[in-house]
């Protein structure tokens, strides 16, 4: 599960206490929801480095009143990227820092400036570094990536990639490769007493040195895996620090959501359309949605409207077709992404207009089904890639209902934001014990509020794209035919869960409750 604990807790867990008569300040709060923390580690120095979701680093400095706040928006030696998951710190004050979604940077300064390896240096993988997925010893430094292992022991200068038996399709700044893990997929580092273990897609794998090289150790523990690859005991993250709160204890965000105004606990439903499979096989890869960029999300701004959903998986994982139909394109599509797209067999009809259901599949490395082709659910389409506009290996899946059956309306390679595009969340069975979220958020105007930003519900899976808030639909997204959402979540835990947004400078509170398998629906309008 995850863990939602306080800054003060944190630092138990990270080895030796701050001086005495240094107290904890609170984070700043900008938004007055909190601060969603990612991760705490203190440096051999006794400075405390907290890495947190879209707010950059906080850094209290031993000895310090105050925290330093380092983010991506200041200057060109700035760390890349506000999504701050891992840190790792050297014999000679080196400081470490990786990512959620755009790679990993050096500081030799103690934070001041920064050297960052991204696209420009890694190519179309390497992005996502692993959760608390950088070790040090010595001289050597680690960085766990869903693409894989890097190495270097000279702060940079030259770096070993290590990867699984089909080798990365892109070595990013290594000037080899040695395909040593079973799976690529890189969830959790540690170090051991004579090594590394790294946790992967399929299961622990040991490394070490021996005679100078990187070998894997033999490792007699069975490989055991849960419904999506994850190891048994997944890395906890420190979670949600509310600044209302203080540095009390607390079990879920929804404890200090304070100042709004609340009804009766909304209550689950059937749902109308969960006709369709995961693209990707649990036996075969990774079957989580990307939580971080979902239907409709920009990251808190940082990206475009997103028109689909991701499953971040090793290139050549093998792609499913989520249900029955024909296959109406083939080929290259936005920005040269290989690209199937399927008619499938049902259709519905809402305020009497019939709409056409599509489910299209991008950036994949190479495509096993042809134009013409009759598939059922399950059938393997294609396989997981990086080709065109992508800065990882990954599936884009799309869900399309159209009033026309022009394919061209589906797939334009000239256009990226498709006209019909919904929330494939309220299409594919979720998880088992879990359900759906998904409503409206209204103005004292009466109309939607675009890109609000809804708290409270309380994710543990998948820890490498971790879950902050549910974003409402913008000005290129859509809602589903039959429901006019403006947002909707999958896959969360059933439970009781208080959501929260601000809607006219206030803060408006709604209870729901979650069952496996059903919908609930609420809404949200301004307090009156």
């Amino acid at each position: 599960m995850l863990r939602t604990i306080t800054l003060a807790l944190a630092i138990s867990t990270v080895g030796s206490r701050l001086p005495a008569q240094q107290r904890i300040p609170p984070l700043p709060d900008s938004t007055g929801w909190g601060v969603h923390v990612l991760t705490v580690q203190k440096d051999p120095h006794g400075s405390l480095w907290v890495g947190t979701y879209g707010r950059g680093i906080y850094l209290l400095r031993s000895g310090a009143g105050a925290w330093e706040h380092i983010t991506s928006d200041t200057t060109a030696t700035a760390i890349s990227f506000n999504f701050i998951n891992s840190f790792g710190f050297g014999p000679r004050g080196e400081v470490w820092y990786g990512t959620v979604g755009n790679g990993w940077g050096l500081s030799l300064d103690q934070g001041k400036t920064w050297r960052n390896w991204t696209l420009k240096q890694l190519g179309p993988e390497w992005q996502y570094v692993a959760p608390d997925g950088i070790v040090t010893r010595g001289d050597t430094t680690l960085i766990g990536t869903a693409d894989g292992i890097q190495v270097t022991t000279g702060d940079g200068a030259h770096w070993i990639a290590i990867g699984d038996s089909a080798g990365p399709t892109a070595k990013g700044p290594a000037d080899s490769a040695l395909p040593l893990l079973h799976s690529e997929y890189v969830r959790s580092l540690r170090l051991t007493q004579d090594g590394v273990a790294a946790g992967t897609l399929w299961g622990p794998e040991f490394l070490r040195v021996e005679g100078g090289s990187w070998v894997v150790a033999q490792d007699s523990r069975p490989r055991e895996r849960t419904l999506s690859g994850h190891m048994k005991e997944p890395a906890a993250t420190p979670g949600w620090y509310p600044s209302a709160c203080g540095l009390s204890k607390t079990a879920q965000l929804r404890r200090c959501l304070t100042g709004g105004s609340t009804r009766g606990v909304s209550r689950p439903r059937p749902l109308r359309t969960t006709w369709f499979r995961r693209p990707i096989d649990s036996t075969t890869g990774n079957s989580y949605i990307d939580q971080t960029y979902r239907y409709g999300s920009t990251m808190g701004g940082y990206f475009q409207q997103h028109q689909g959903v991701e499953f971040n998986n090793p290139d050549g994982t093998p792609v499913h077709a989520i249900g029955d139909g024909v296959v109406v394109y083939a080929g290259r599509a936005e920005a040269g992404a290989l690209t199937v797209a399927i008619k499938h067999d049902t259709t519905i009809t809402a305020d009497s207009i019939r709409y056409f259901i599509y489910s299209v599949y991008y950036h994949n490395s190479s495509l096993v089904a042809h134009v013409g082709d009759r598939v059922k659910a399950g059938d393997v389409i294609s396989r997981v890639g990086n080709t065109g506009r992508a800065t990882n290996d990954h599936l884009h899946l799309e869900v399309h209902a159209s009033p026309t059956d022009s394919i061209a309306a589906i797939v334009d390679s000239l256009n990226r934001y498709p006209s019909y595009t919904t929330n494939p969340e309220l299409w594919i069975r979720s998880l088992p014990g879990t359900g759906v979220v998904a409503g409206q958020v209204w103005d004292s105007a009466g109309k939607p509020v675009l890109q609000a930003h809804i708290y409270g519900i309380v994710k543990s899976l998948p820890t490498e794209t971790p879950f902050s808030f549910i974003e409402t639909y913008g000005t290129r997204t859509h809602s589903h035919p039959l429901y006019h959402d403006h947002f909707a979540l999958g896959d969360v835990p059933a439970g009781e869960y208080t959501l929260g947004v601000e809607i006219d400078g206030k803060k408006v509170l709604r209870r729901v409750r979650v069952e496996p398998g059903k919908l609930t629906w609420v809404e949200f309008r301004p307090a009156r």
